[in-house]
C-alpha cells in the first residue's frame, strides 16, 4: 500500500518534442499534473527526467515544475544515471508516470525493480506514440513486479481517511 510518508513521485520524460507524437497525451498530461499537485499538498517529494533535452526539449510547462530536481540523462533506464539513483535515495515506494512506456519508462522500472523497491505505476499517466506499445509496456512491467494503480487511487491511498486534514483539497484534485 502506498504512503505519503515513504513515497516518492517519479514524472519521466514529459518533453516538448516528445508529446505531440504521445497518442493520449492530453489525459495523461491532466493527470501528471493531478499526482504532481496531490504530492505537493500531502509532502511526497518529486524527482522529474528529461532524456536528452537538447533533442527532446524541456519538461512541457504546463507541469510547472522549472523549479523542482530535474534529472537530465541520456540513457533509456533512469536507474542507469547516477544522478538520478542519488535523487531517488532510499525512498521504499515509487509512484512513476511518465513516456513513453515502452522504453524509458519501462527501463526505469524495471531498473527500479531490480533495485528492490515497491513499484506502482500510474497508468492514468502514462504515454507512448501508439496503444499497443503502452499496453505491452504496462502488461511487463506488472509482470516484472510493479503494481498498476490509477491517479485516483494513488491520491486515496495516500491520503488513508477521509478525516485526513488535507482530505477535501486532496479530492477536489481528482474530480
Amino acid at each position: 500500500m502506498m504512503q505519503s510518508e515513504t513515497s516518492l513521485l517519479v514524472v519521466v520524460d514529459f518533453q516538448t518534442r516528445l508529446m505531440p507524437s504521445i497518442d493520449g497525451a492530453a489525459p495523461a498530461v491532466a493527470n501528471a499534473r493531478r499526482l504532481i499537485a496531490a504530492a505537493d499538498l500531502l509532502g511526497v517529494p518529486l524527482v522529474v527526467t528529461e532524456q536528452n533535452a537538447q533533442g527532446l526539449g524541456p519538461t512541457i510547462p504546463e507541469l510547472d515544475v522549472a523549479d523542482r530536481l530535474i534529472v537530465a540523462k541520456e540513457t533509456f533506464g533512469s536507474c542507469a544515471t547516477p544522478a538520478f539513483l542519488e535523487a531517488i535515495g532510499n525512498h521504499p515506494e515509487i509512484v512513476i508516470c511518465g513516456c513513453e512506456a515502452h522504453v524509458c519508462l519501462l527501463q526505469t522500472v524495471l531498473g527500479l525493480l531490480a533495485l528492490g523497491r515497491n513499484v506502482y505505476v500510474v497508468r492514468d499517466a502514462v504515454g507512448s506514440r501508439r496503444s499497443e506499445s503502452k499496453e505491452t509496456a504496462l502488461a511487463r512491467m506488472a509482470r516484472g513486479g510493479a503494481e498498476i494503480v490509477t491517479t485516483e487511487m494513488v491520491v486515496f491511498e495516500w491520503l488513508r481517511t477521509s478525516a485526513h486534514e488535507k482530505f477535501r483539497a486532496a479530492v477536489a484534485l481528482v474530480k
